[in-house]
């Protein structure tokens, strides 16, 4: 049996696995939004010595799932949130706007350091933010 030569395209093969990335510098992560707010949380926790347990009690959540939510490992609803904001004597708007300025620093930070120029403003200059 001989194999004839078709004058098809081949078909595109997708590998599995993507490329090596090429040696340099990695480039910048963009910050994750539950990784801002757990350190808000954990922040304003600190700052008021105040132990996981307290402010877990304080919310009615699980102090696990709070100590999760403060390392970035667990995406809070917004109820959570705001159980969390109000067991610290914040108001859920009082979070985000935190969270919304160290997101502002850090993408600041990382334009400058790669030399980019992001638009991080909204339409009237500020960046709006929907919880």
């Amino acid at each position: 049996m001989t194999i004839r030569a078709t004058n098809q395209p081949r078909a595109r093969v997708i590998p599995l696995r993507p490329f090596p990335a090429a040696p340099g510098p990695a480039p910048a992560r963009e910050p994750l939004w539950r990784d801002l707010v757990g350190d808000v949380l954990r922040r304003e926790r600190l700052s008021q010595e105040r132990t996981l347990k307290d402010v877990a009690d304080a919310a009615r959540i699980s102090m696990a799932y709070l100590s999760e939510v403060e390392r970035g490992r667990k995406e809070a609803s917004s109820e959570v949130l705001a159980a969390a904001a109000r067991a610290l004597g914040l108001s859920l708007a009082d979070v985000l706007a935190l969270a919304q300025g160290e997101l502002i620093r850090l993408s600041g930070a990382r334009s400058r350091s790669t030399g980019q120029h992001g638009r991080l403003a909204g339409p009237l200059g500020t960046v709006r933010l929907a919880a």
